[in-house]
């Protein structure tokens, strides 16, 4: 295969499948992995792609969000691993914040009926499975509603984070890794992230595999702010192996 041929595939596979990783690309194309490189530092000058760590995305998603509910269904059987990974977190009393997120909203679902917590959340979604509880003390941080997520940004939630000290933070994010952090496209969503993990003494990042290596416009943490990551079976043993050489327990279900 000539190298325009490959790199069309390349391209091909970015957008449909949202990312690529170079040693992946390498082993479908039986190249080496500087070969891949380079086919994606062309598709990058072009336009195409957008390199990040480990591989690349489709040109322009660096700023992209999904709305609600394209999240919901994507990585679904992943998301319901660590949401259900994730009860094993909750305290046997004390309180816990669920941020924004459909893999949260997934855990608030799974709150075991004899479970007696107080909870906050500034999200809809997460507040409304968990509305019902009859063990659950919840409380609802207000704010202005950003649509996309569901989710209470600005002032009135920032003031409502810095006055709270929950146990357990379950954190949402839609890039991490080692090199760049953690991103989000939003800055006011940044914000309330940045709030929410000051908000812990213990947080947990609840992220499905292929949000790693994906670089977002908004930086709100560092992965050394992370005591959990609870992931997928997607994030290969050595990517784990370096998240927890900087400090962070990985979780792979």
């Amino acid at each position: 295969m000539y190298a325009p041929e490959r790199q069309q595939e390349i391209l091909r596979l970015a957008r449909e499948g949202g990312r690529v990783d170079v040693l992946s690309l390498a082993d479908t194309f039986q190249v080496t992995a500087e070969t891949v490189r380079r086919d994606l530092k062309a598709l990058d000058r072009a336009g195409l792609l957008r390199r990040v760590h480990g591989g690349a995305i489709p040109a322009g998603r660096l700023d992209f969000e999904p709305d609600l509910a394209e999240r919901e269904s994507t990585a679904a059987d992943e998301k319901d691993r660590i949401a259900q990974a994730a009860t094993a977190e909750l305290p046997s009393e004390g309180s816990v914040v669920l941020d924004a997120g459909s893999t949260a909203a997934r855990l608030a679902a799974d709150f075991p009926l004899e479970c007696g917590l107080t909870v906050v959340t500034h999200a809809l979604p997460v507040a409304a499975r968990l509305a019902d509880h009859p063990g659950i003390d919840l409380h609802l941080v207000g704010g202005r509603v950003r649509h996309r997520t569901r989710a209470a940004v600005d002032a009135w939630a920032l003031r409502a984070y810095g006055e709270i000290r929950a146990d357990v933070v379950f954190l949402g994010a839609n890039g991490f890794s080692a090199a760049y952090g953690l991103t989000t496209p939003d800055l006011a969503e940044a914000a309330v992230k940045r709030a929410v993990i000051a908000a812990g003494r213990r947080v947990v990042l609840l992220a499905d595999s292929a949000k790693h290596g994906q670089e977002h416009f908004a930086r709100f943490g560092d992965l050394a702010d992370i005591d959990l990551l609870i992931t997928d079976t997607g994030l290969s043993p050595k990517d784990a192996a370096a998240i927890e050489a900087a400090g962070t327990e990985v979780q792979r279900v």
